[in-house]
């Protein structure tokens, strides 16, 4: 359990620095002092109160940059002050823009660094960002972070996976920072090219971050594996910061940097709060990034916290298996409740596959899963390979999906946030 000390000055410092941020954010950002006039409320004390405040949700922020173009008014300070631009991602509707100043963009630095260092990364190395740099925040601030931590940082913007590859080589770098499913094609292509990173890379540490992919332990064993490393997780967000990081000690948890972000977990349907050992979903308000703050914000992201005390020492709440997955992805096939990430740890068991989907669709009675699977090749070694997943998945998760293979290089690949899961 964890001890109550920790716990009674992690939420005084909280308190501190909340109230702190609120005296400027409700003096000056209209999006928070509109939507607290609504409710009534001009301050609270410490985070005992925080329950008080309305929830912030991206439908919020989405229609406030509809209704306040092009950059909303959850804004503290004049336009002036703000120094970076970035976006969403898009990959669920149109995206947000997001704006730091100074200050906000160095606390952004200052997460990541943490990340990295959890990670065991010093400034003796040398990180590789397989990453395009374009408007979506992506690495950028891992990028900061690097800096911060005084590590060599090289781009790999604007270059093939094969120049990546090559370029991971020639610079000996020795962490690769990626989204999982990027890091496991880099490998993919390599194989093909006759490169074993493994043995040719100078890769110990690969970080992950876009999607949950790192925490799900068939695809962390098969980073590993491919590039002869220690694989670690990162959770985050562009409205919200980098506020999750992985230890050497729990391969397959995350922790939240509660230094910086107050957390809460509640129930997806009721918003009431819930018991630490419960699953429910994530709420998280910032404490470093007065200039565009969120506060109370539902997150989407369904996880399974702990409190339990971790052989690294680190005082802050455990996310268990880290991201679980997005509350809306959530389905019932047949009676039984289906993630993407269950799908993945599965699917990734198999060596013989190398992309996938998951299109789940309305069959003549009842919802029915369906697994688009595309192996490594056409060779005599895949065969019966149908009959093999549809056992390993009753086994697991007690649905017997469709499959459907097709051939090598039918599906698409993915540099940042994967998208595998349909609704059709």
């Amino acid at each position: 359990m964890e001890n109550t000390q920790n716990s009674a000055e992690r939420d005084r410092l909280q308190s501190e620095r909340l109230r702190s941020m609120l005296r400027a954010v409700l003096t000056t950002n209209k999006f928070y002092r509109d939507k607290y006039a609504d409710a009534g409320i001009d301050q609270i004390d410490s985070t005992v109160e925080l329950g008080m405040l309305p929830f912030t949700t991206k439908s919020d922020l989405v229609q406030n940059q509809v209704d306040h173009p092009p950059f909303g008014c959850d804004l503290t300070y004049p336009l002036e002050n703000y120094i970076r631009i970035h976006q969403t991602s898009g990959t669920t509707g149109k995206p947000m823009y997001w704006l730091d100043t100074e200050e906000s963009w160095n606390w952004w630095a200052s997460c990541w660094k943490l990340v990295f260092e959890a990670a065991g990364a010093t400034s003796r190395d040398r990180v590789y960002f397989a990453f395009s740099f374009g408007p979506f925040i992506g690495f950028w601030a891992g990028w900061e972070g690097a800096r911060k931590l005084g590590a060599l940082a090289i781009s790999g913007g604007a270059q093939s996976t094969a120049q990546r590859i090559q370029s991971i080589i020639d610079y000996g770098a020795t962490v690769l920072v990626s989204t999982p499913t990027y890091a496991l094609h880099m490998a993919s292509e390599a194989k093909k090219a006759g490169i074993d990173l493994a043995r040719d890379s100078a890769v110990k540490t690969t970080i992950h971050a876009g999607e949950p992919g790192a925490s799900i332990p068939s695809t962390k064993k098969l980073i590993e594996e491919s590039w002869g490393a220690k694989c670690f997780d990162h959770a985050g967000a562009t409205e919200v910061g980098a506020f999750g990081f992985q230890c050497g000690f729990q391969p397959e948890a995350i922790h939240v940097n509660e230094d910086e972000f107050i957390v809460e977990i509640i129930d997806p349907l009721s918003g009431a709060a819930t018991a630490d050992d419960g699953h429910g979903e994530l709420v998280i308000t910032n404490l470093g990034r007065v200039g565009s703050p969120v506060i109370r914000y539902r997150t989407g992201d369904l996880v399974r916290p702990s409190r339990e005390n971790c052989p690294c020492a680190r005082p802050f709440l455990v996310l268990r298996g880290g991201v679980l997955g997005r509350v809306d992805d959530m389905v019932v096939v047949r009676g039984v409740n289906v993630f993407p990430s269950a799908v993945e740890n599965v699917i990734r068991e198999f060596s013989e596959i190398e992309e996938f989907r998951v299109e789940v669709y309305e069959g003549q009675a009842m919802r029915e899963i369906r697994l688009v699977i595309e192996p490594k090749s056409t060779e005599h070694s895949i065969a019966g390979l149908s009959e093999q997943i549809i056992k390993r998945m009753r086994e697991r998760i007690s649905l017997r999906p469709e499959i459907e293979l097709v051939s090598p290089g039918t599906l698409p690949r993915f540099e940042l946030k994967a998208k595998r899961f349909f609704r059709l």
